[in-house]
């Protein structure tokens, strides 16, 4: 499998907060918020690979090889781009084409600022075309997933910022192909609110995939499971919690 970390976003809000880093590079812990981002999935840095694709910069690049041969990552590559993307998606698709990523290999795509300590991966992926991982919350601001009623192993729709059931998207997403993901980017649903409109994300991708009958599955976790740190405010809680940082020295 390659996991992939899109992380070419401005990190705007942190530097509007007065950070002068982008958020990825922010200190944490006895790190970084890029370390405990990438922990995540340290079962499997000697068996998979990872791929990052971020903006061309010079003090960037120099970070993430560090880290990562800090971490210990096996197989790690970096894609830099020189242009802004449309969001997520675009940022990913470049990501596979330029690192030259062929049809059939499996993705996970992950949020840069979201932690999952422990993360395991689910038995049914050889059985799914895709799936999400999600928790019960509520709120706009999430991508979303909604059940389907005949099977509710599966999914039946997802959202963006359009709360179409209390599933929210916890930022993991897989697809068993490379080529899946390409086709439905580029065969898109048409988009049903102004956030989708305006940004390319990955949740809705997996629409166009749900209508020609591939088999798109979710996972539930729990809520405490998952910790945010995408925006200033969930960072700075982070830092003043005793019981967070020492849950992700447990994990380092």
């Amino acid at each position: 499998m390659l996991f992939v970390f899109p992380m070419a976003g401005e990190s705007r809000r942190f530097h509007d907060a007065g950070h002068k880093q982008p958020k990825f590079m922010l200190p944490l812990a006895s790190g970084f918020v890029f370390d405990h981002a990438v922990r995540s999935f340290s079962r499997y840095f000697s068996d998979d690979a990872f791929l990052f694709v971020l903006r061309d910069d010079a003090i960037a690049k120099e970070f993430v090889a560090a880290r990562c041969k800090a971490l210990g990552v096996g197989g790690a590559a970096c894609i830099f781009l020189n242009q802004a993307t449309s969001g997520q998606a675009e940022t990913v698709l470049l990501g596979l084409d330029r690192a030259g990523i062929g049809a059939e290999k499996q993705i996970s795509i992950f949020n840069i600022d979201t932690f999952r300590p422990g993360y395991r991966k689910p038995d049914f992926l050889d059985v799914c075309d895709g799936y999400l991982e999600v928790f019960k919350g509520s709120g706009a601001n999430w991508s979303f997933v909604a059940a389907n009623p005949r099977n509710s192993q599966r999914v039946a729709a997802t959202a963006e910022k359009r709360a179409i059931s209390d599933l929210c998207c916890t930022g993991l997403y897989y697809f068993r192909k490379a080529e899946d993901f390409r086709w439905a980017y580029a065969h898109p649903v048409p988009p049903e609110n102004d956030a989708e409109r305006k940004e390319r994300y990955v949740a809705p991708l997996y629409n166009a995939l749900i209508r020609i009958g591939r088999n798109i599955r979710y996972e539930i976790v729990a809520s405490s499971d998952v910790i945010f740190s995408g925006t200033p405010d969930e960072y700075t809680q982070i830092c003043a919690s005793g019981e967070i940082l020492a849950r992700l020295e447990r994990n380092a």
